[in-house]
């Protein structure tokens, strides 16, 4: 369920005062205490929010992963799109504000228990979208969803470390070009594909053929 206006405004000023105090004197030089201080909130209420300093560090991809589970839930005519869809939707909300979300990208890469952290985040939303995929296309082949997941994964952060380990802004259509280009080698792009003089394939089997076998034999052939 997502936050009230008031709360996510509140948790929002208690993680950009944990940030700046995170910038100036360090993270392992920064109290639990120091942060609640400066953000004007109780010990006990900012651990009833965030629990720890990492986890304050990393409370926007909490809310987005929520956010992504939430909107791949809701059902989609084409489960690939809304697969890269759901990674627009991360982009966004690191782009709306490039300053914070470079500053937070700083402090992550000096502390290596929270460059660990950031792995462990990334996987979570590579196995949220495998996990859509094989949901809504039961019978698709374990290979193409983990593919297709880590694939708009990996270009979803490629596009975003552009913008955060820069000073311009980094437009979405950067990224809708290179998922766009993820949707069309998986043949599954909404407006089709120029087919190329091999991309055709015309197989004749018997009709007595069990599929599996059909689909055995044509995939046998593909791969060499």
């Amino acid at each position: 369920m997502s936050e009230s206006p008031s709360a996510s405004t509140a948790r929002t000023a208690v993680v950009a005062a944990a940030l700046d105090l995170f910038a100036r004197q360090g993270f392992d030089a920064t109290s639990v205490e120091q942060i609640a201080q400066a953000a004007g909130v109780s010990r006990s209420t900012f651990f009833r929010q965030f629990g720890g300093k990492e986890d304050v560090v990393f409370a926007d991809h909490e809310a987005l992963l929520d956010d992504v589970r939430e909107y791949l839930a809701r059902g989609h005519a084409n489960p690939w799109v809304a697969v890269c869809e759901a990674s627009e939707r991360v982009f966004q909300h690191f782009a709306r504000d490039p300053e914070v979300a470079r500053l937070r990208y700083q402090i992550v890469r000096q502390v290596p228990a929270l460059r660990e952290r950031e792995i462990v985040t990334v996987f979570r939303y590579e196995r949220q979208f495998d996990e859509y995929l094989r949901r809504s296309i039961p019978d698709i082949d374990p290979l193409d969803a983990v593919g297709f997941a880590a694939l708009v994964t990996a270009l979803h952060n490629h596009v975003l470390r552009r913008l955060l380990r820069g000073t311009r802004r980094v437009p979405l259509t950067a990224l809708r070009r290179a998922l766009d280009d993820a949707l069309r080698r998986y043949g599954v792009h909404p407006h089709g594909t120029s087919a190329a003089s091999d991309d055709v394939v015309v197989a004749v089997f018997p009709r007595s053929m069990p599929a599996a076998e059909v689909a055995r034999r044509v995939r046998s052939q593909l791969d060499t």
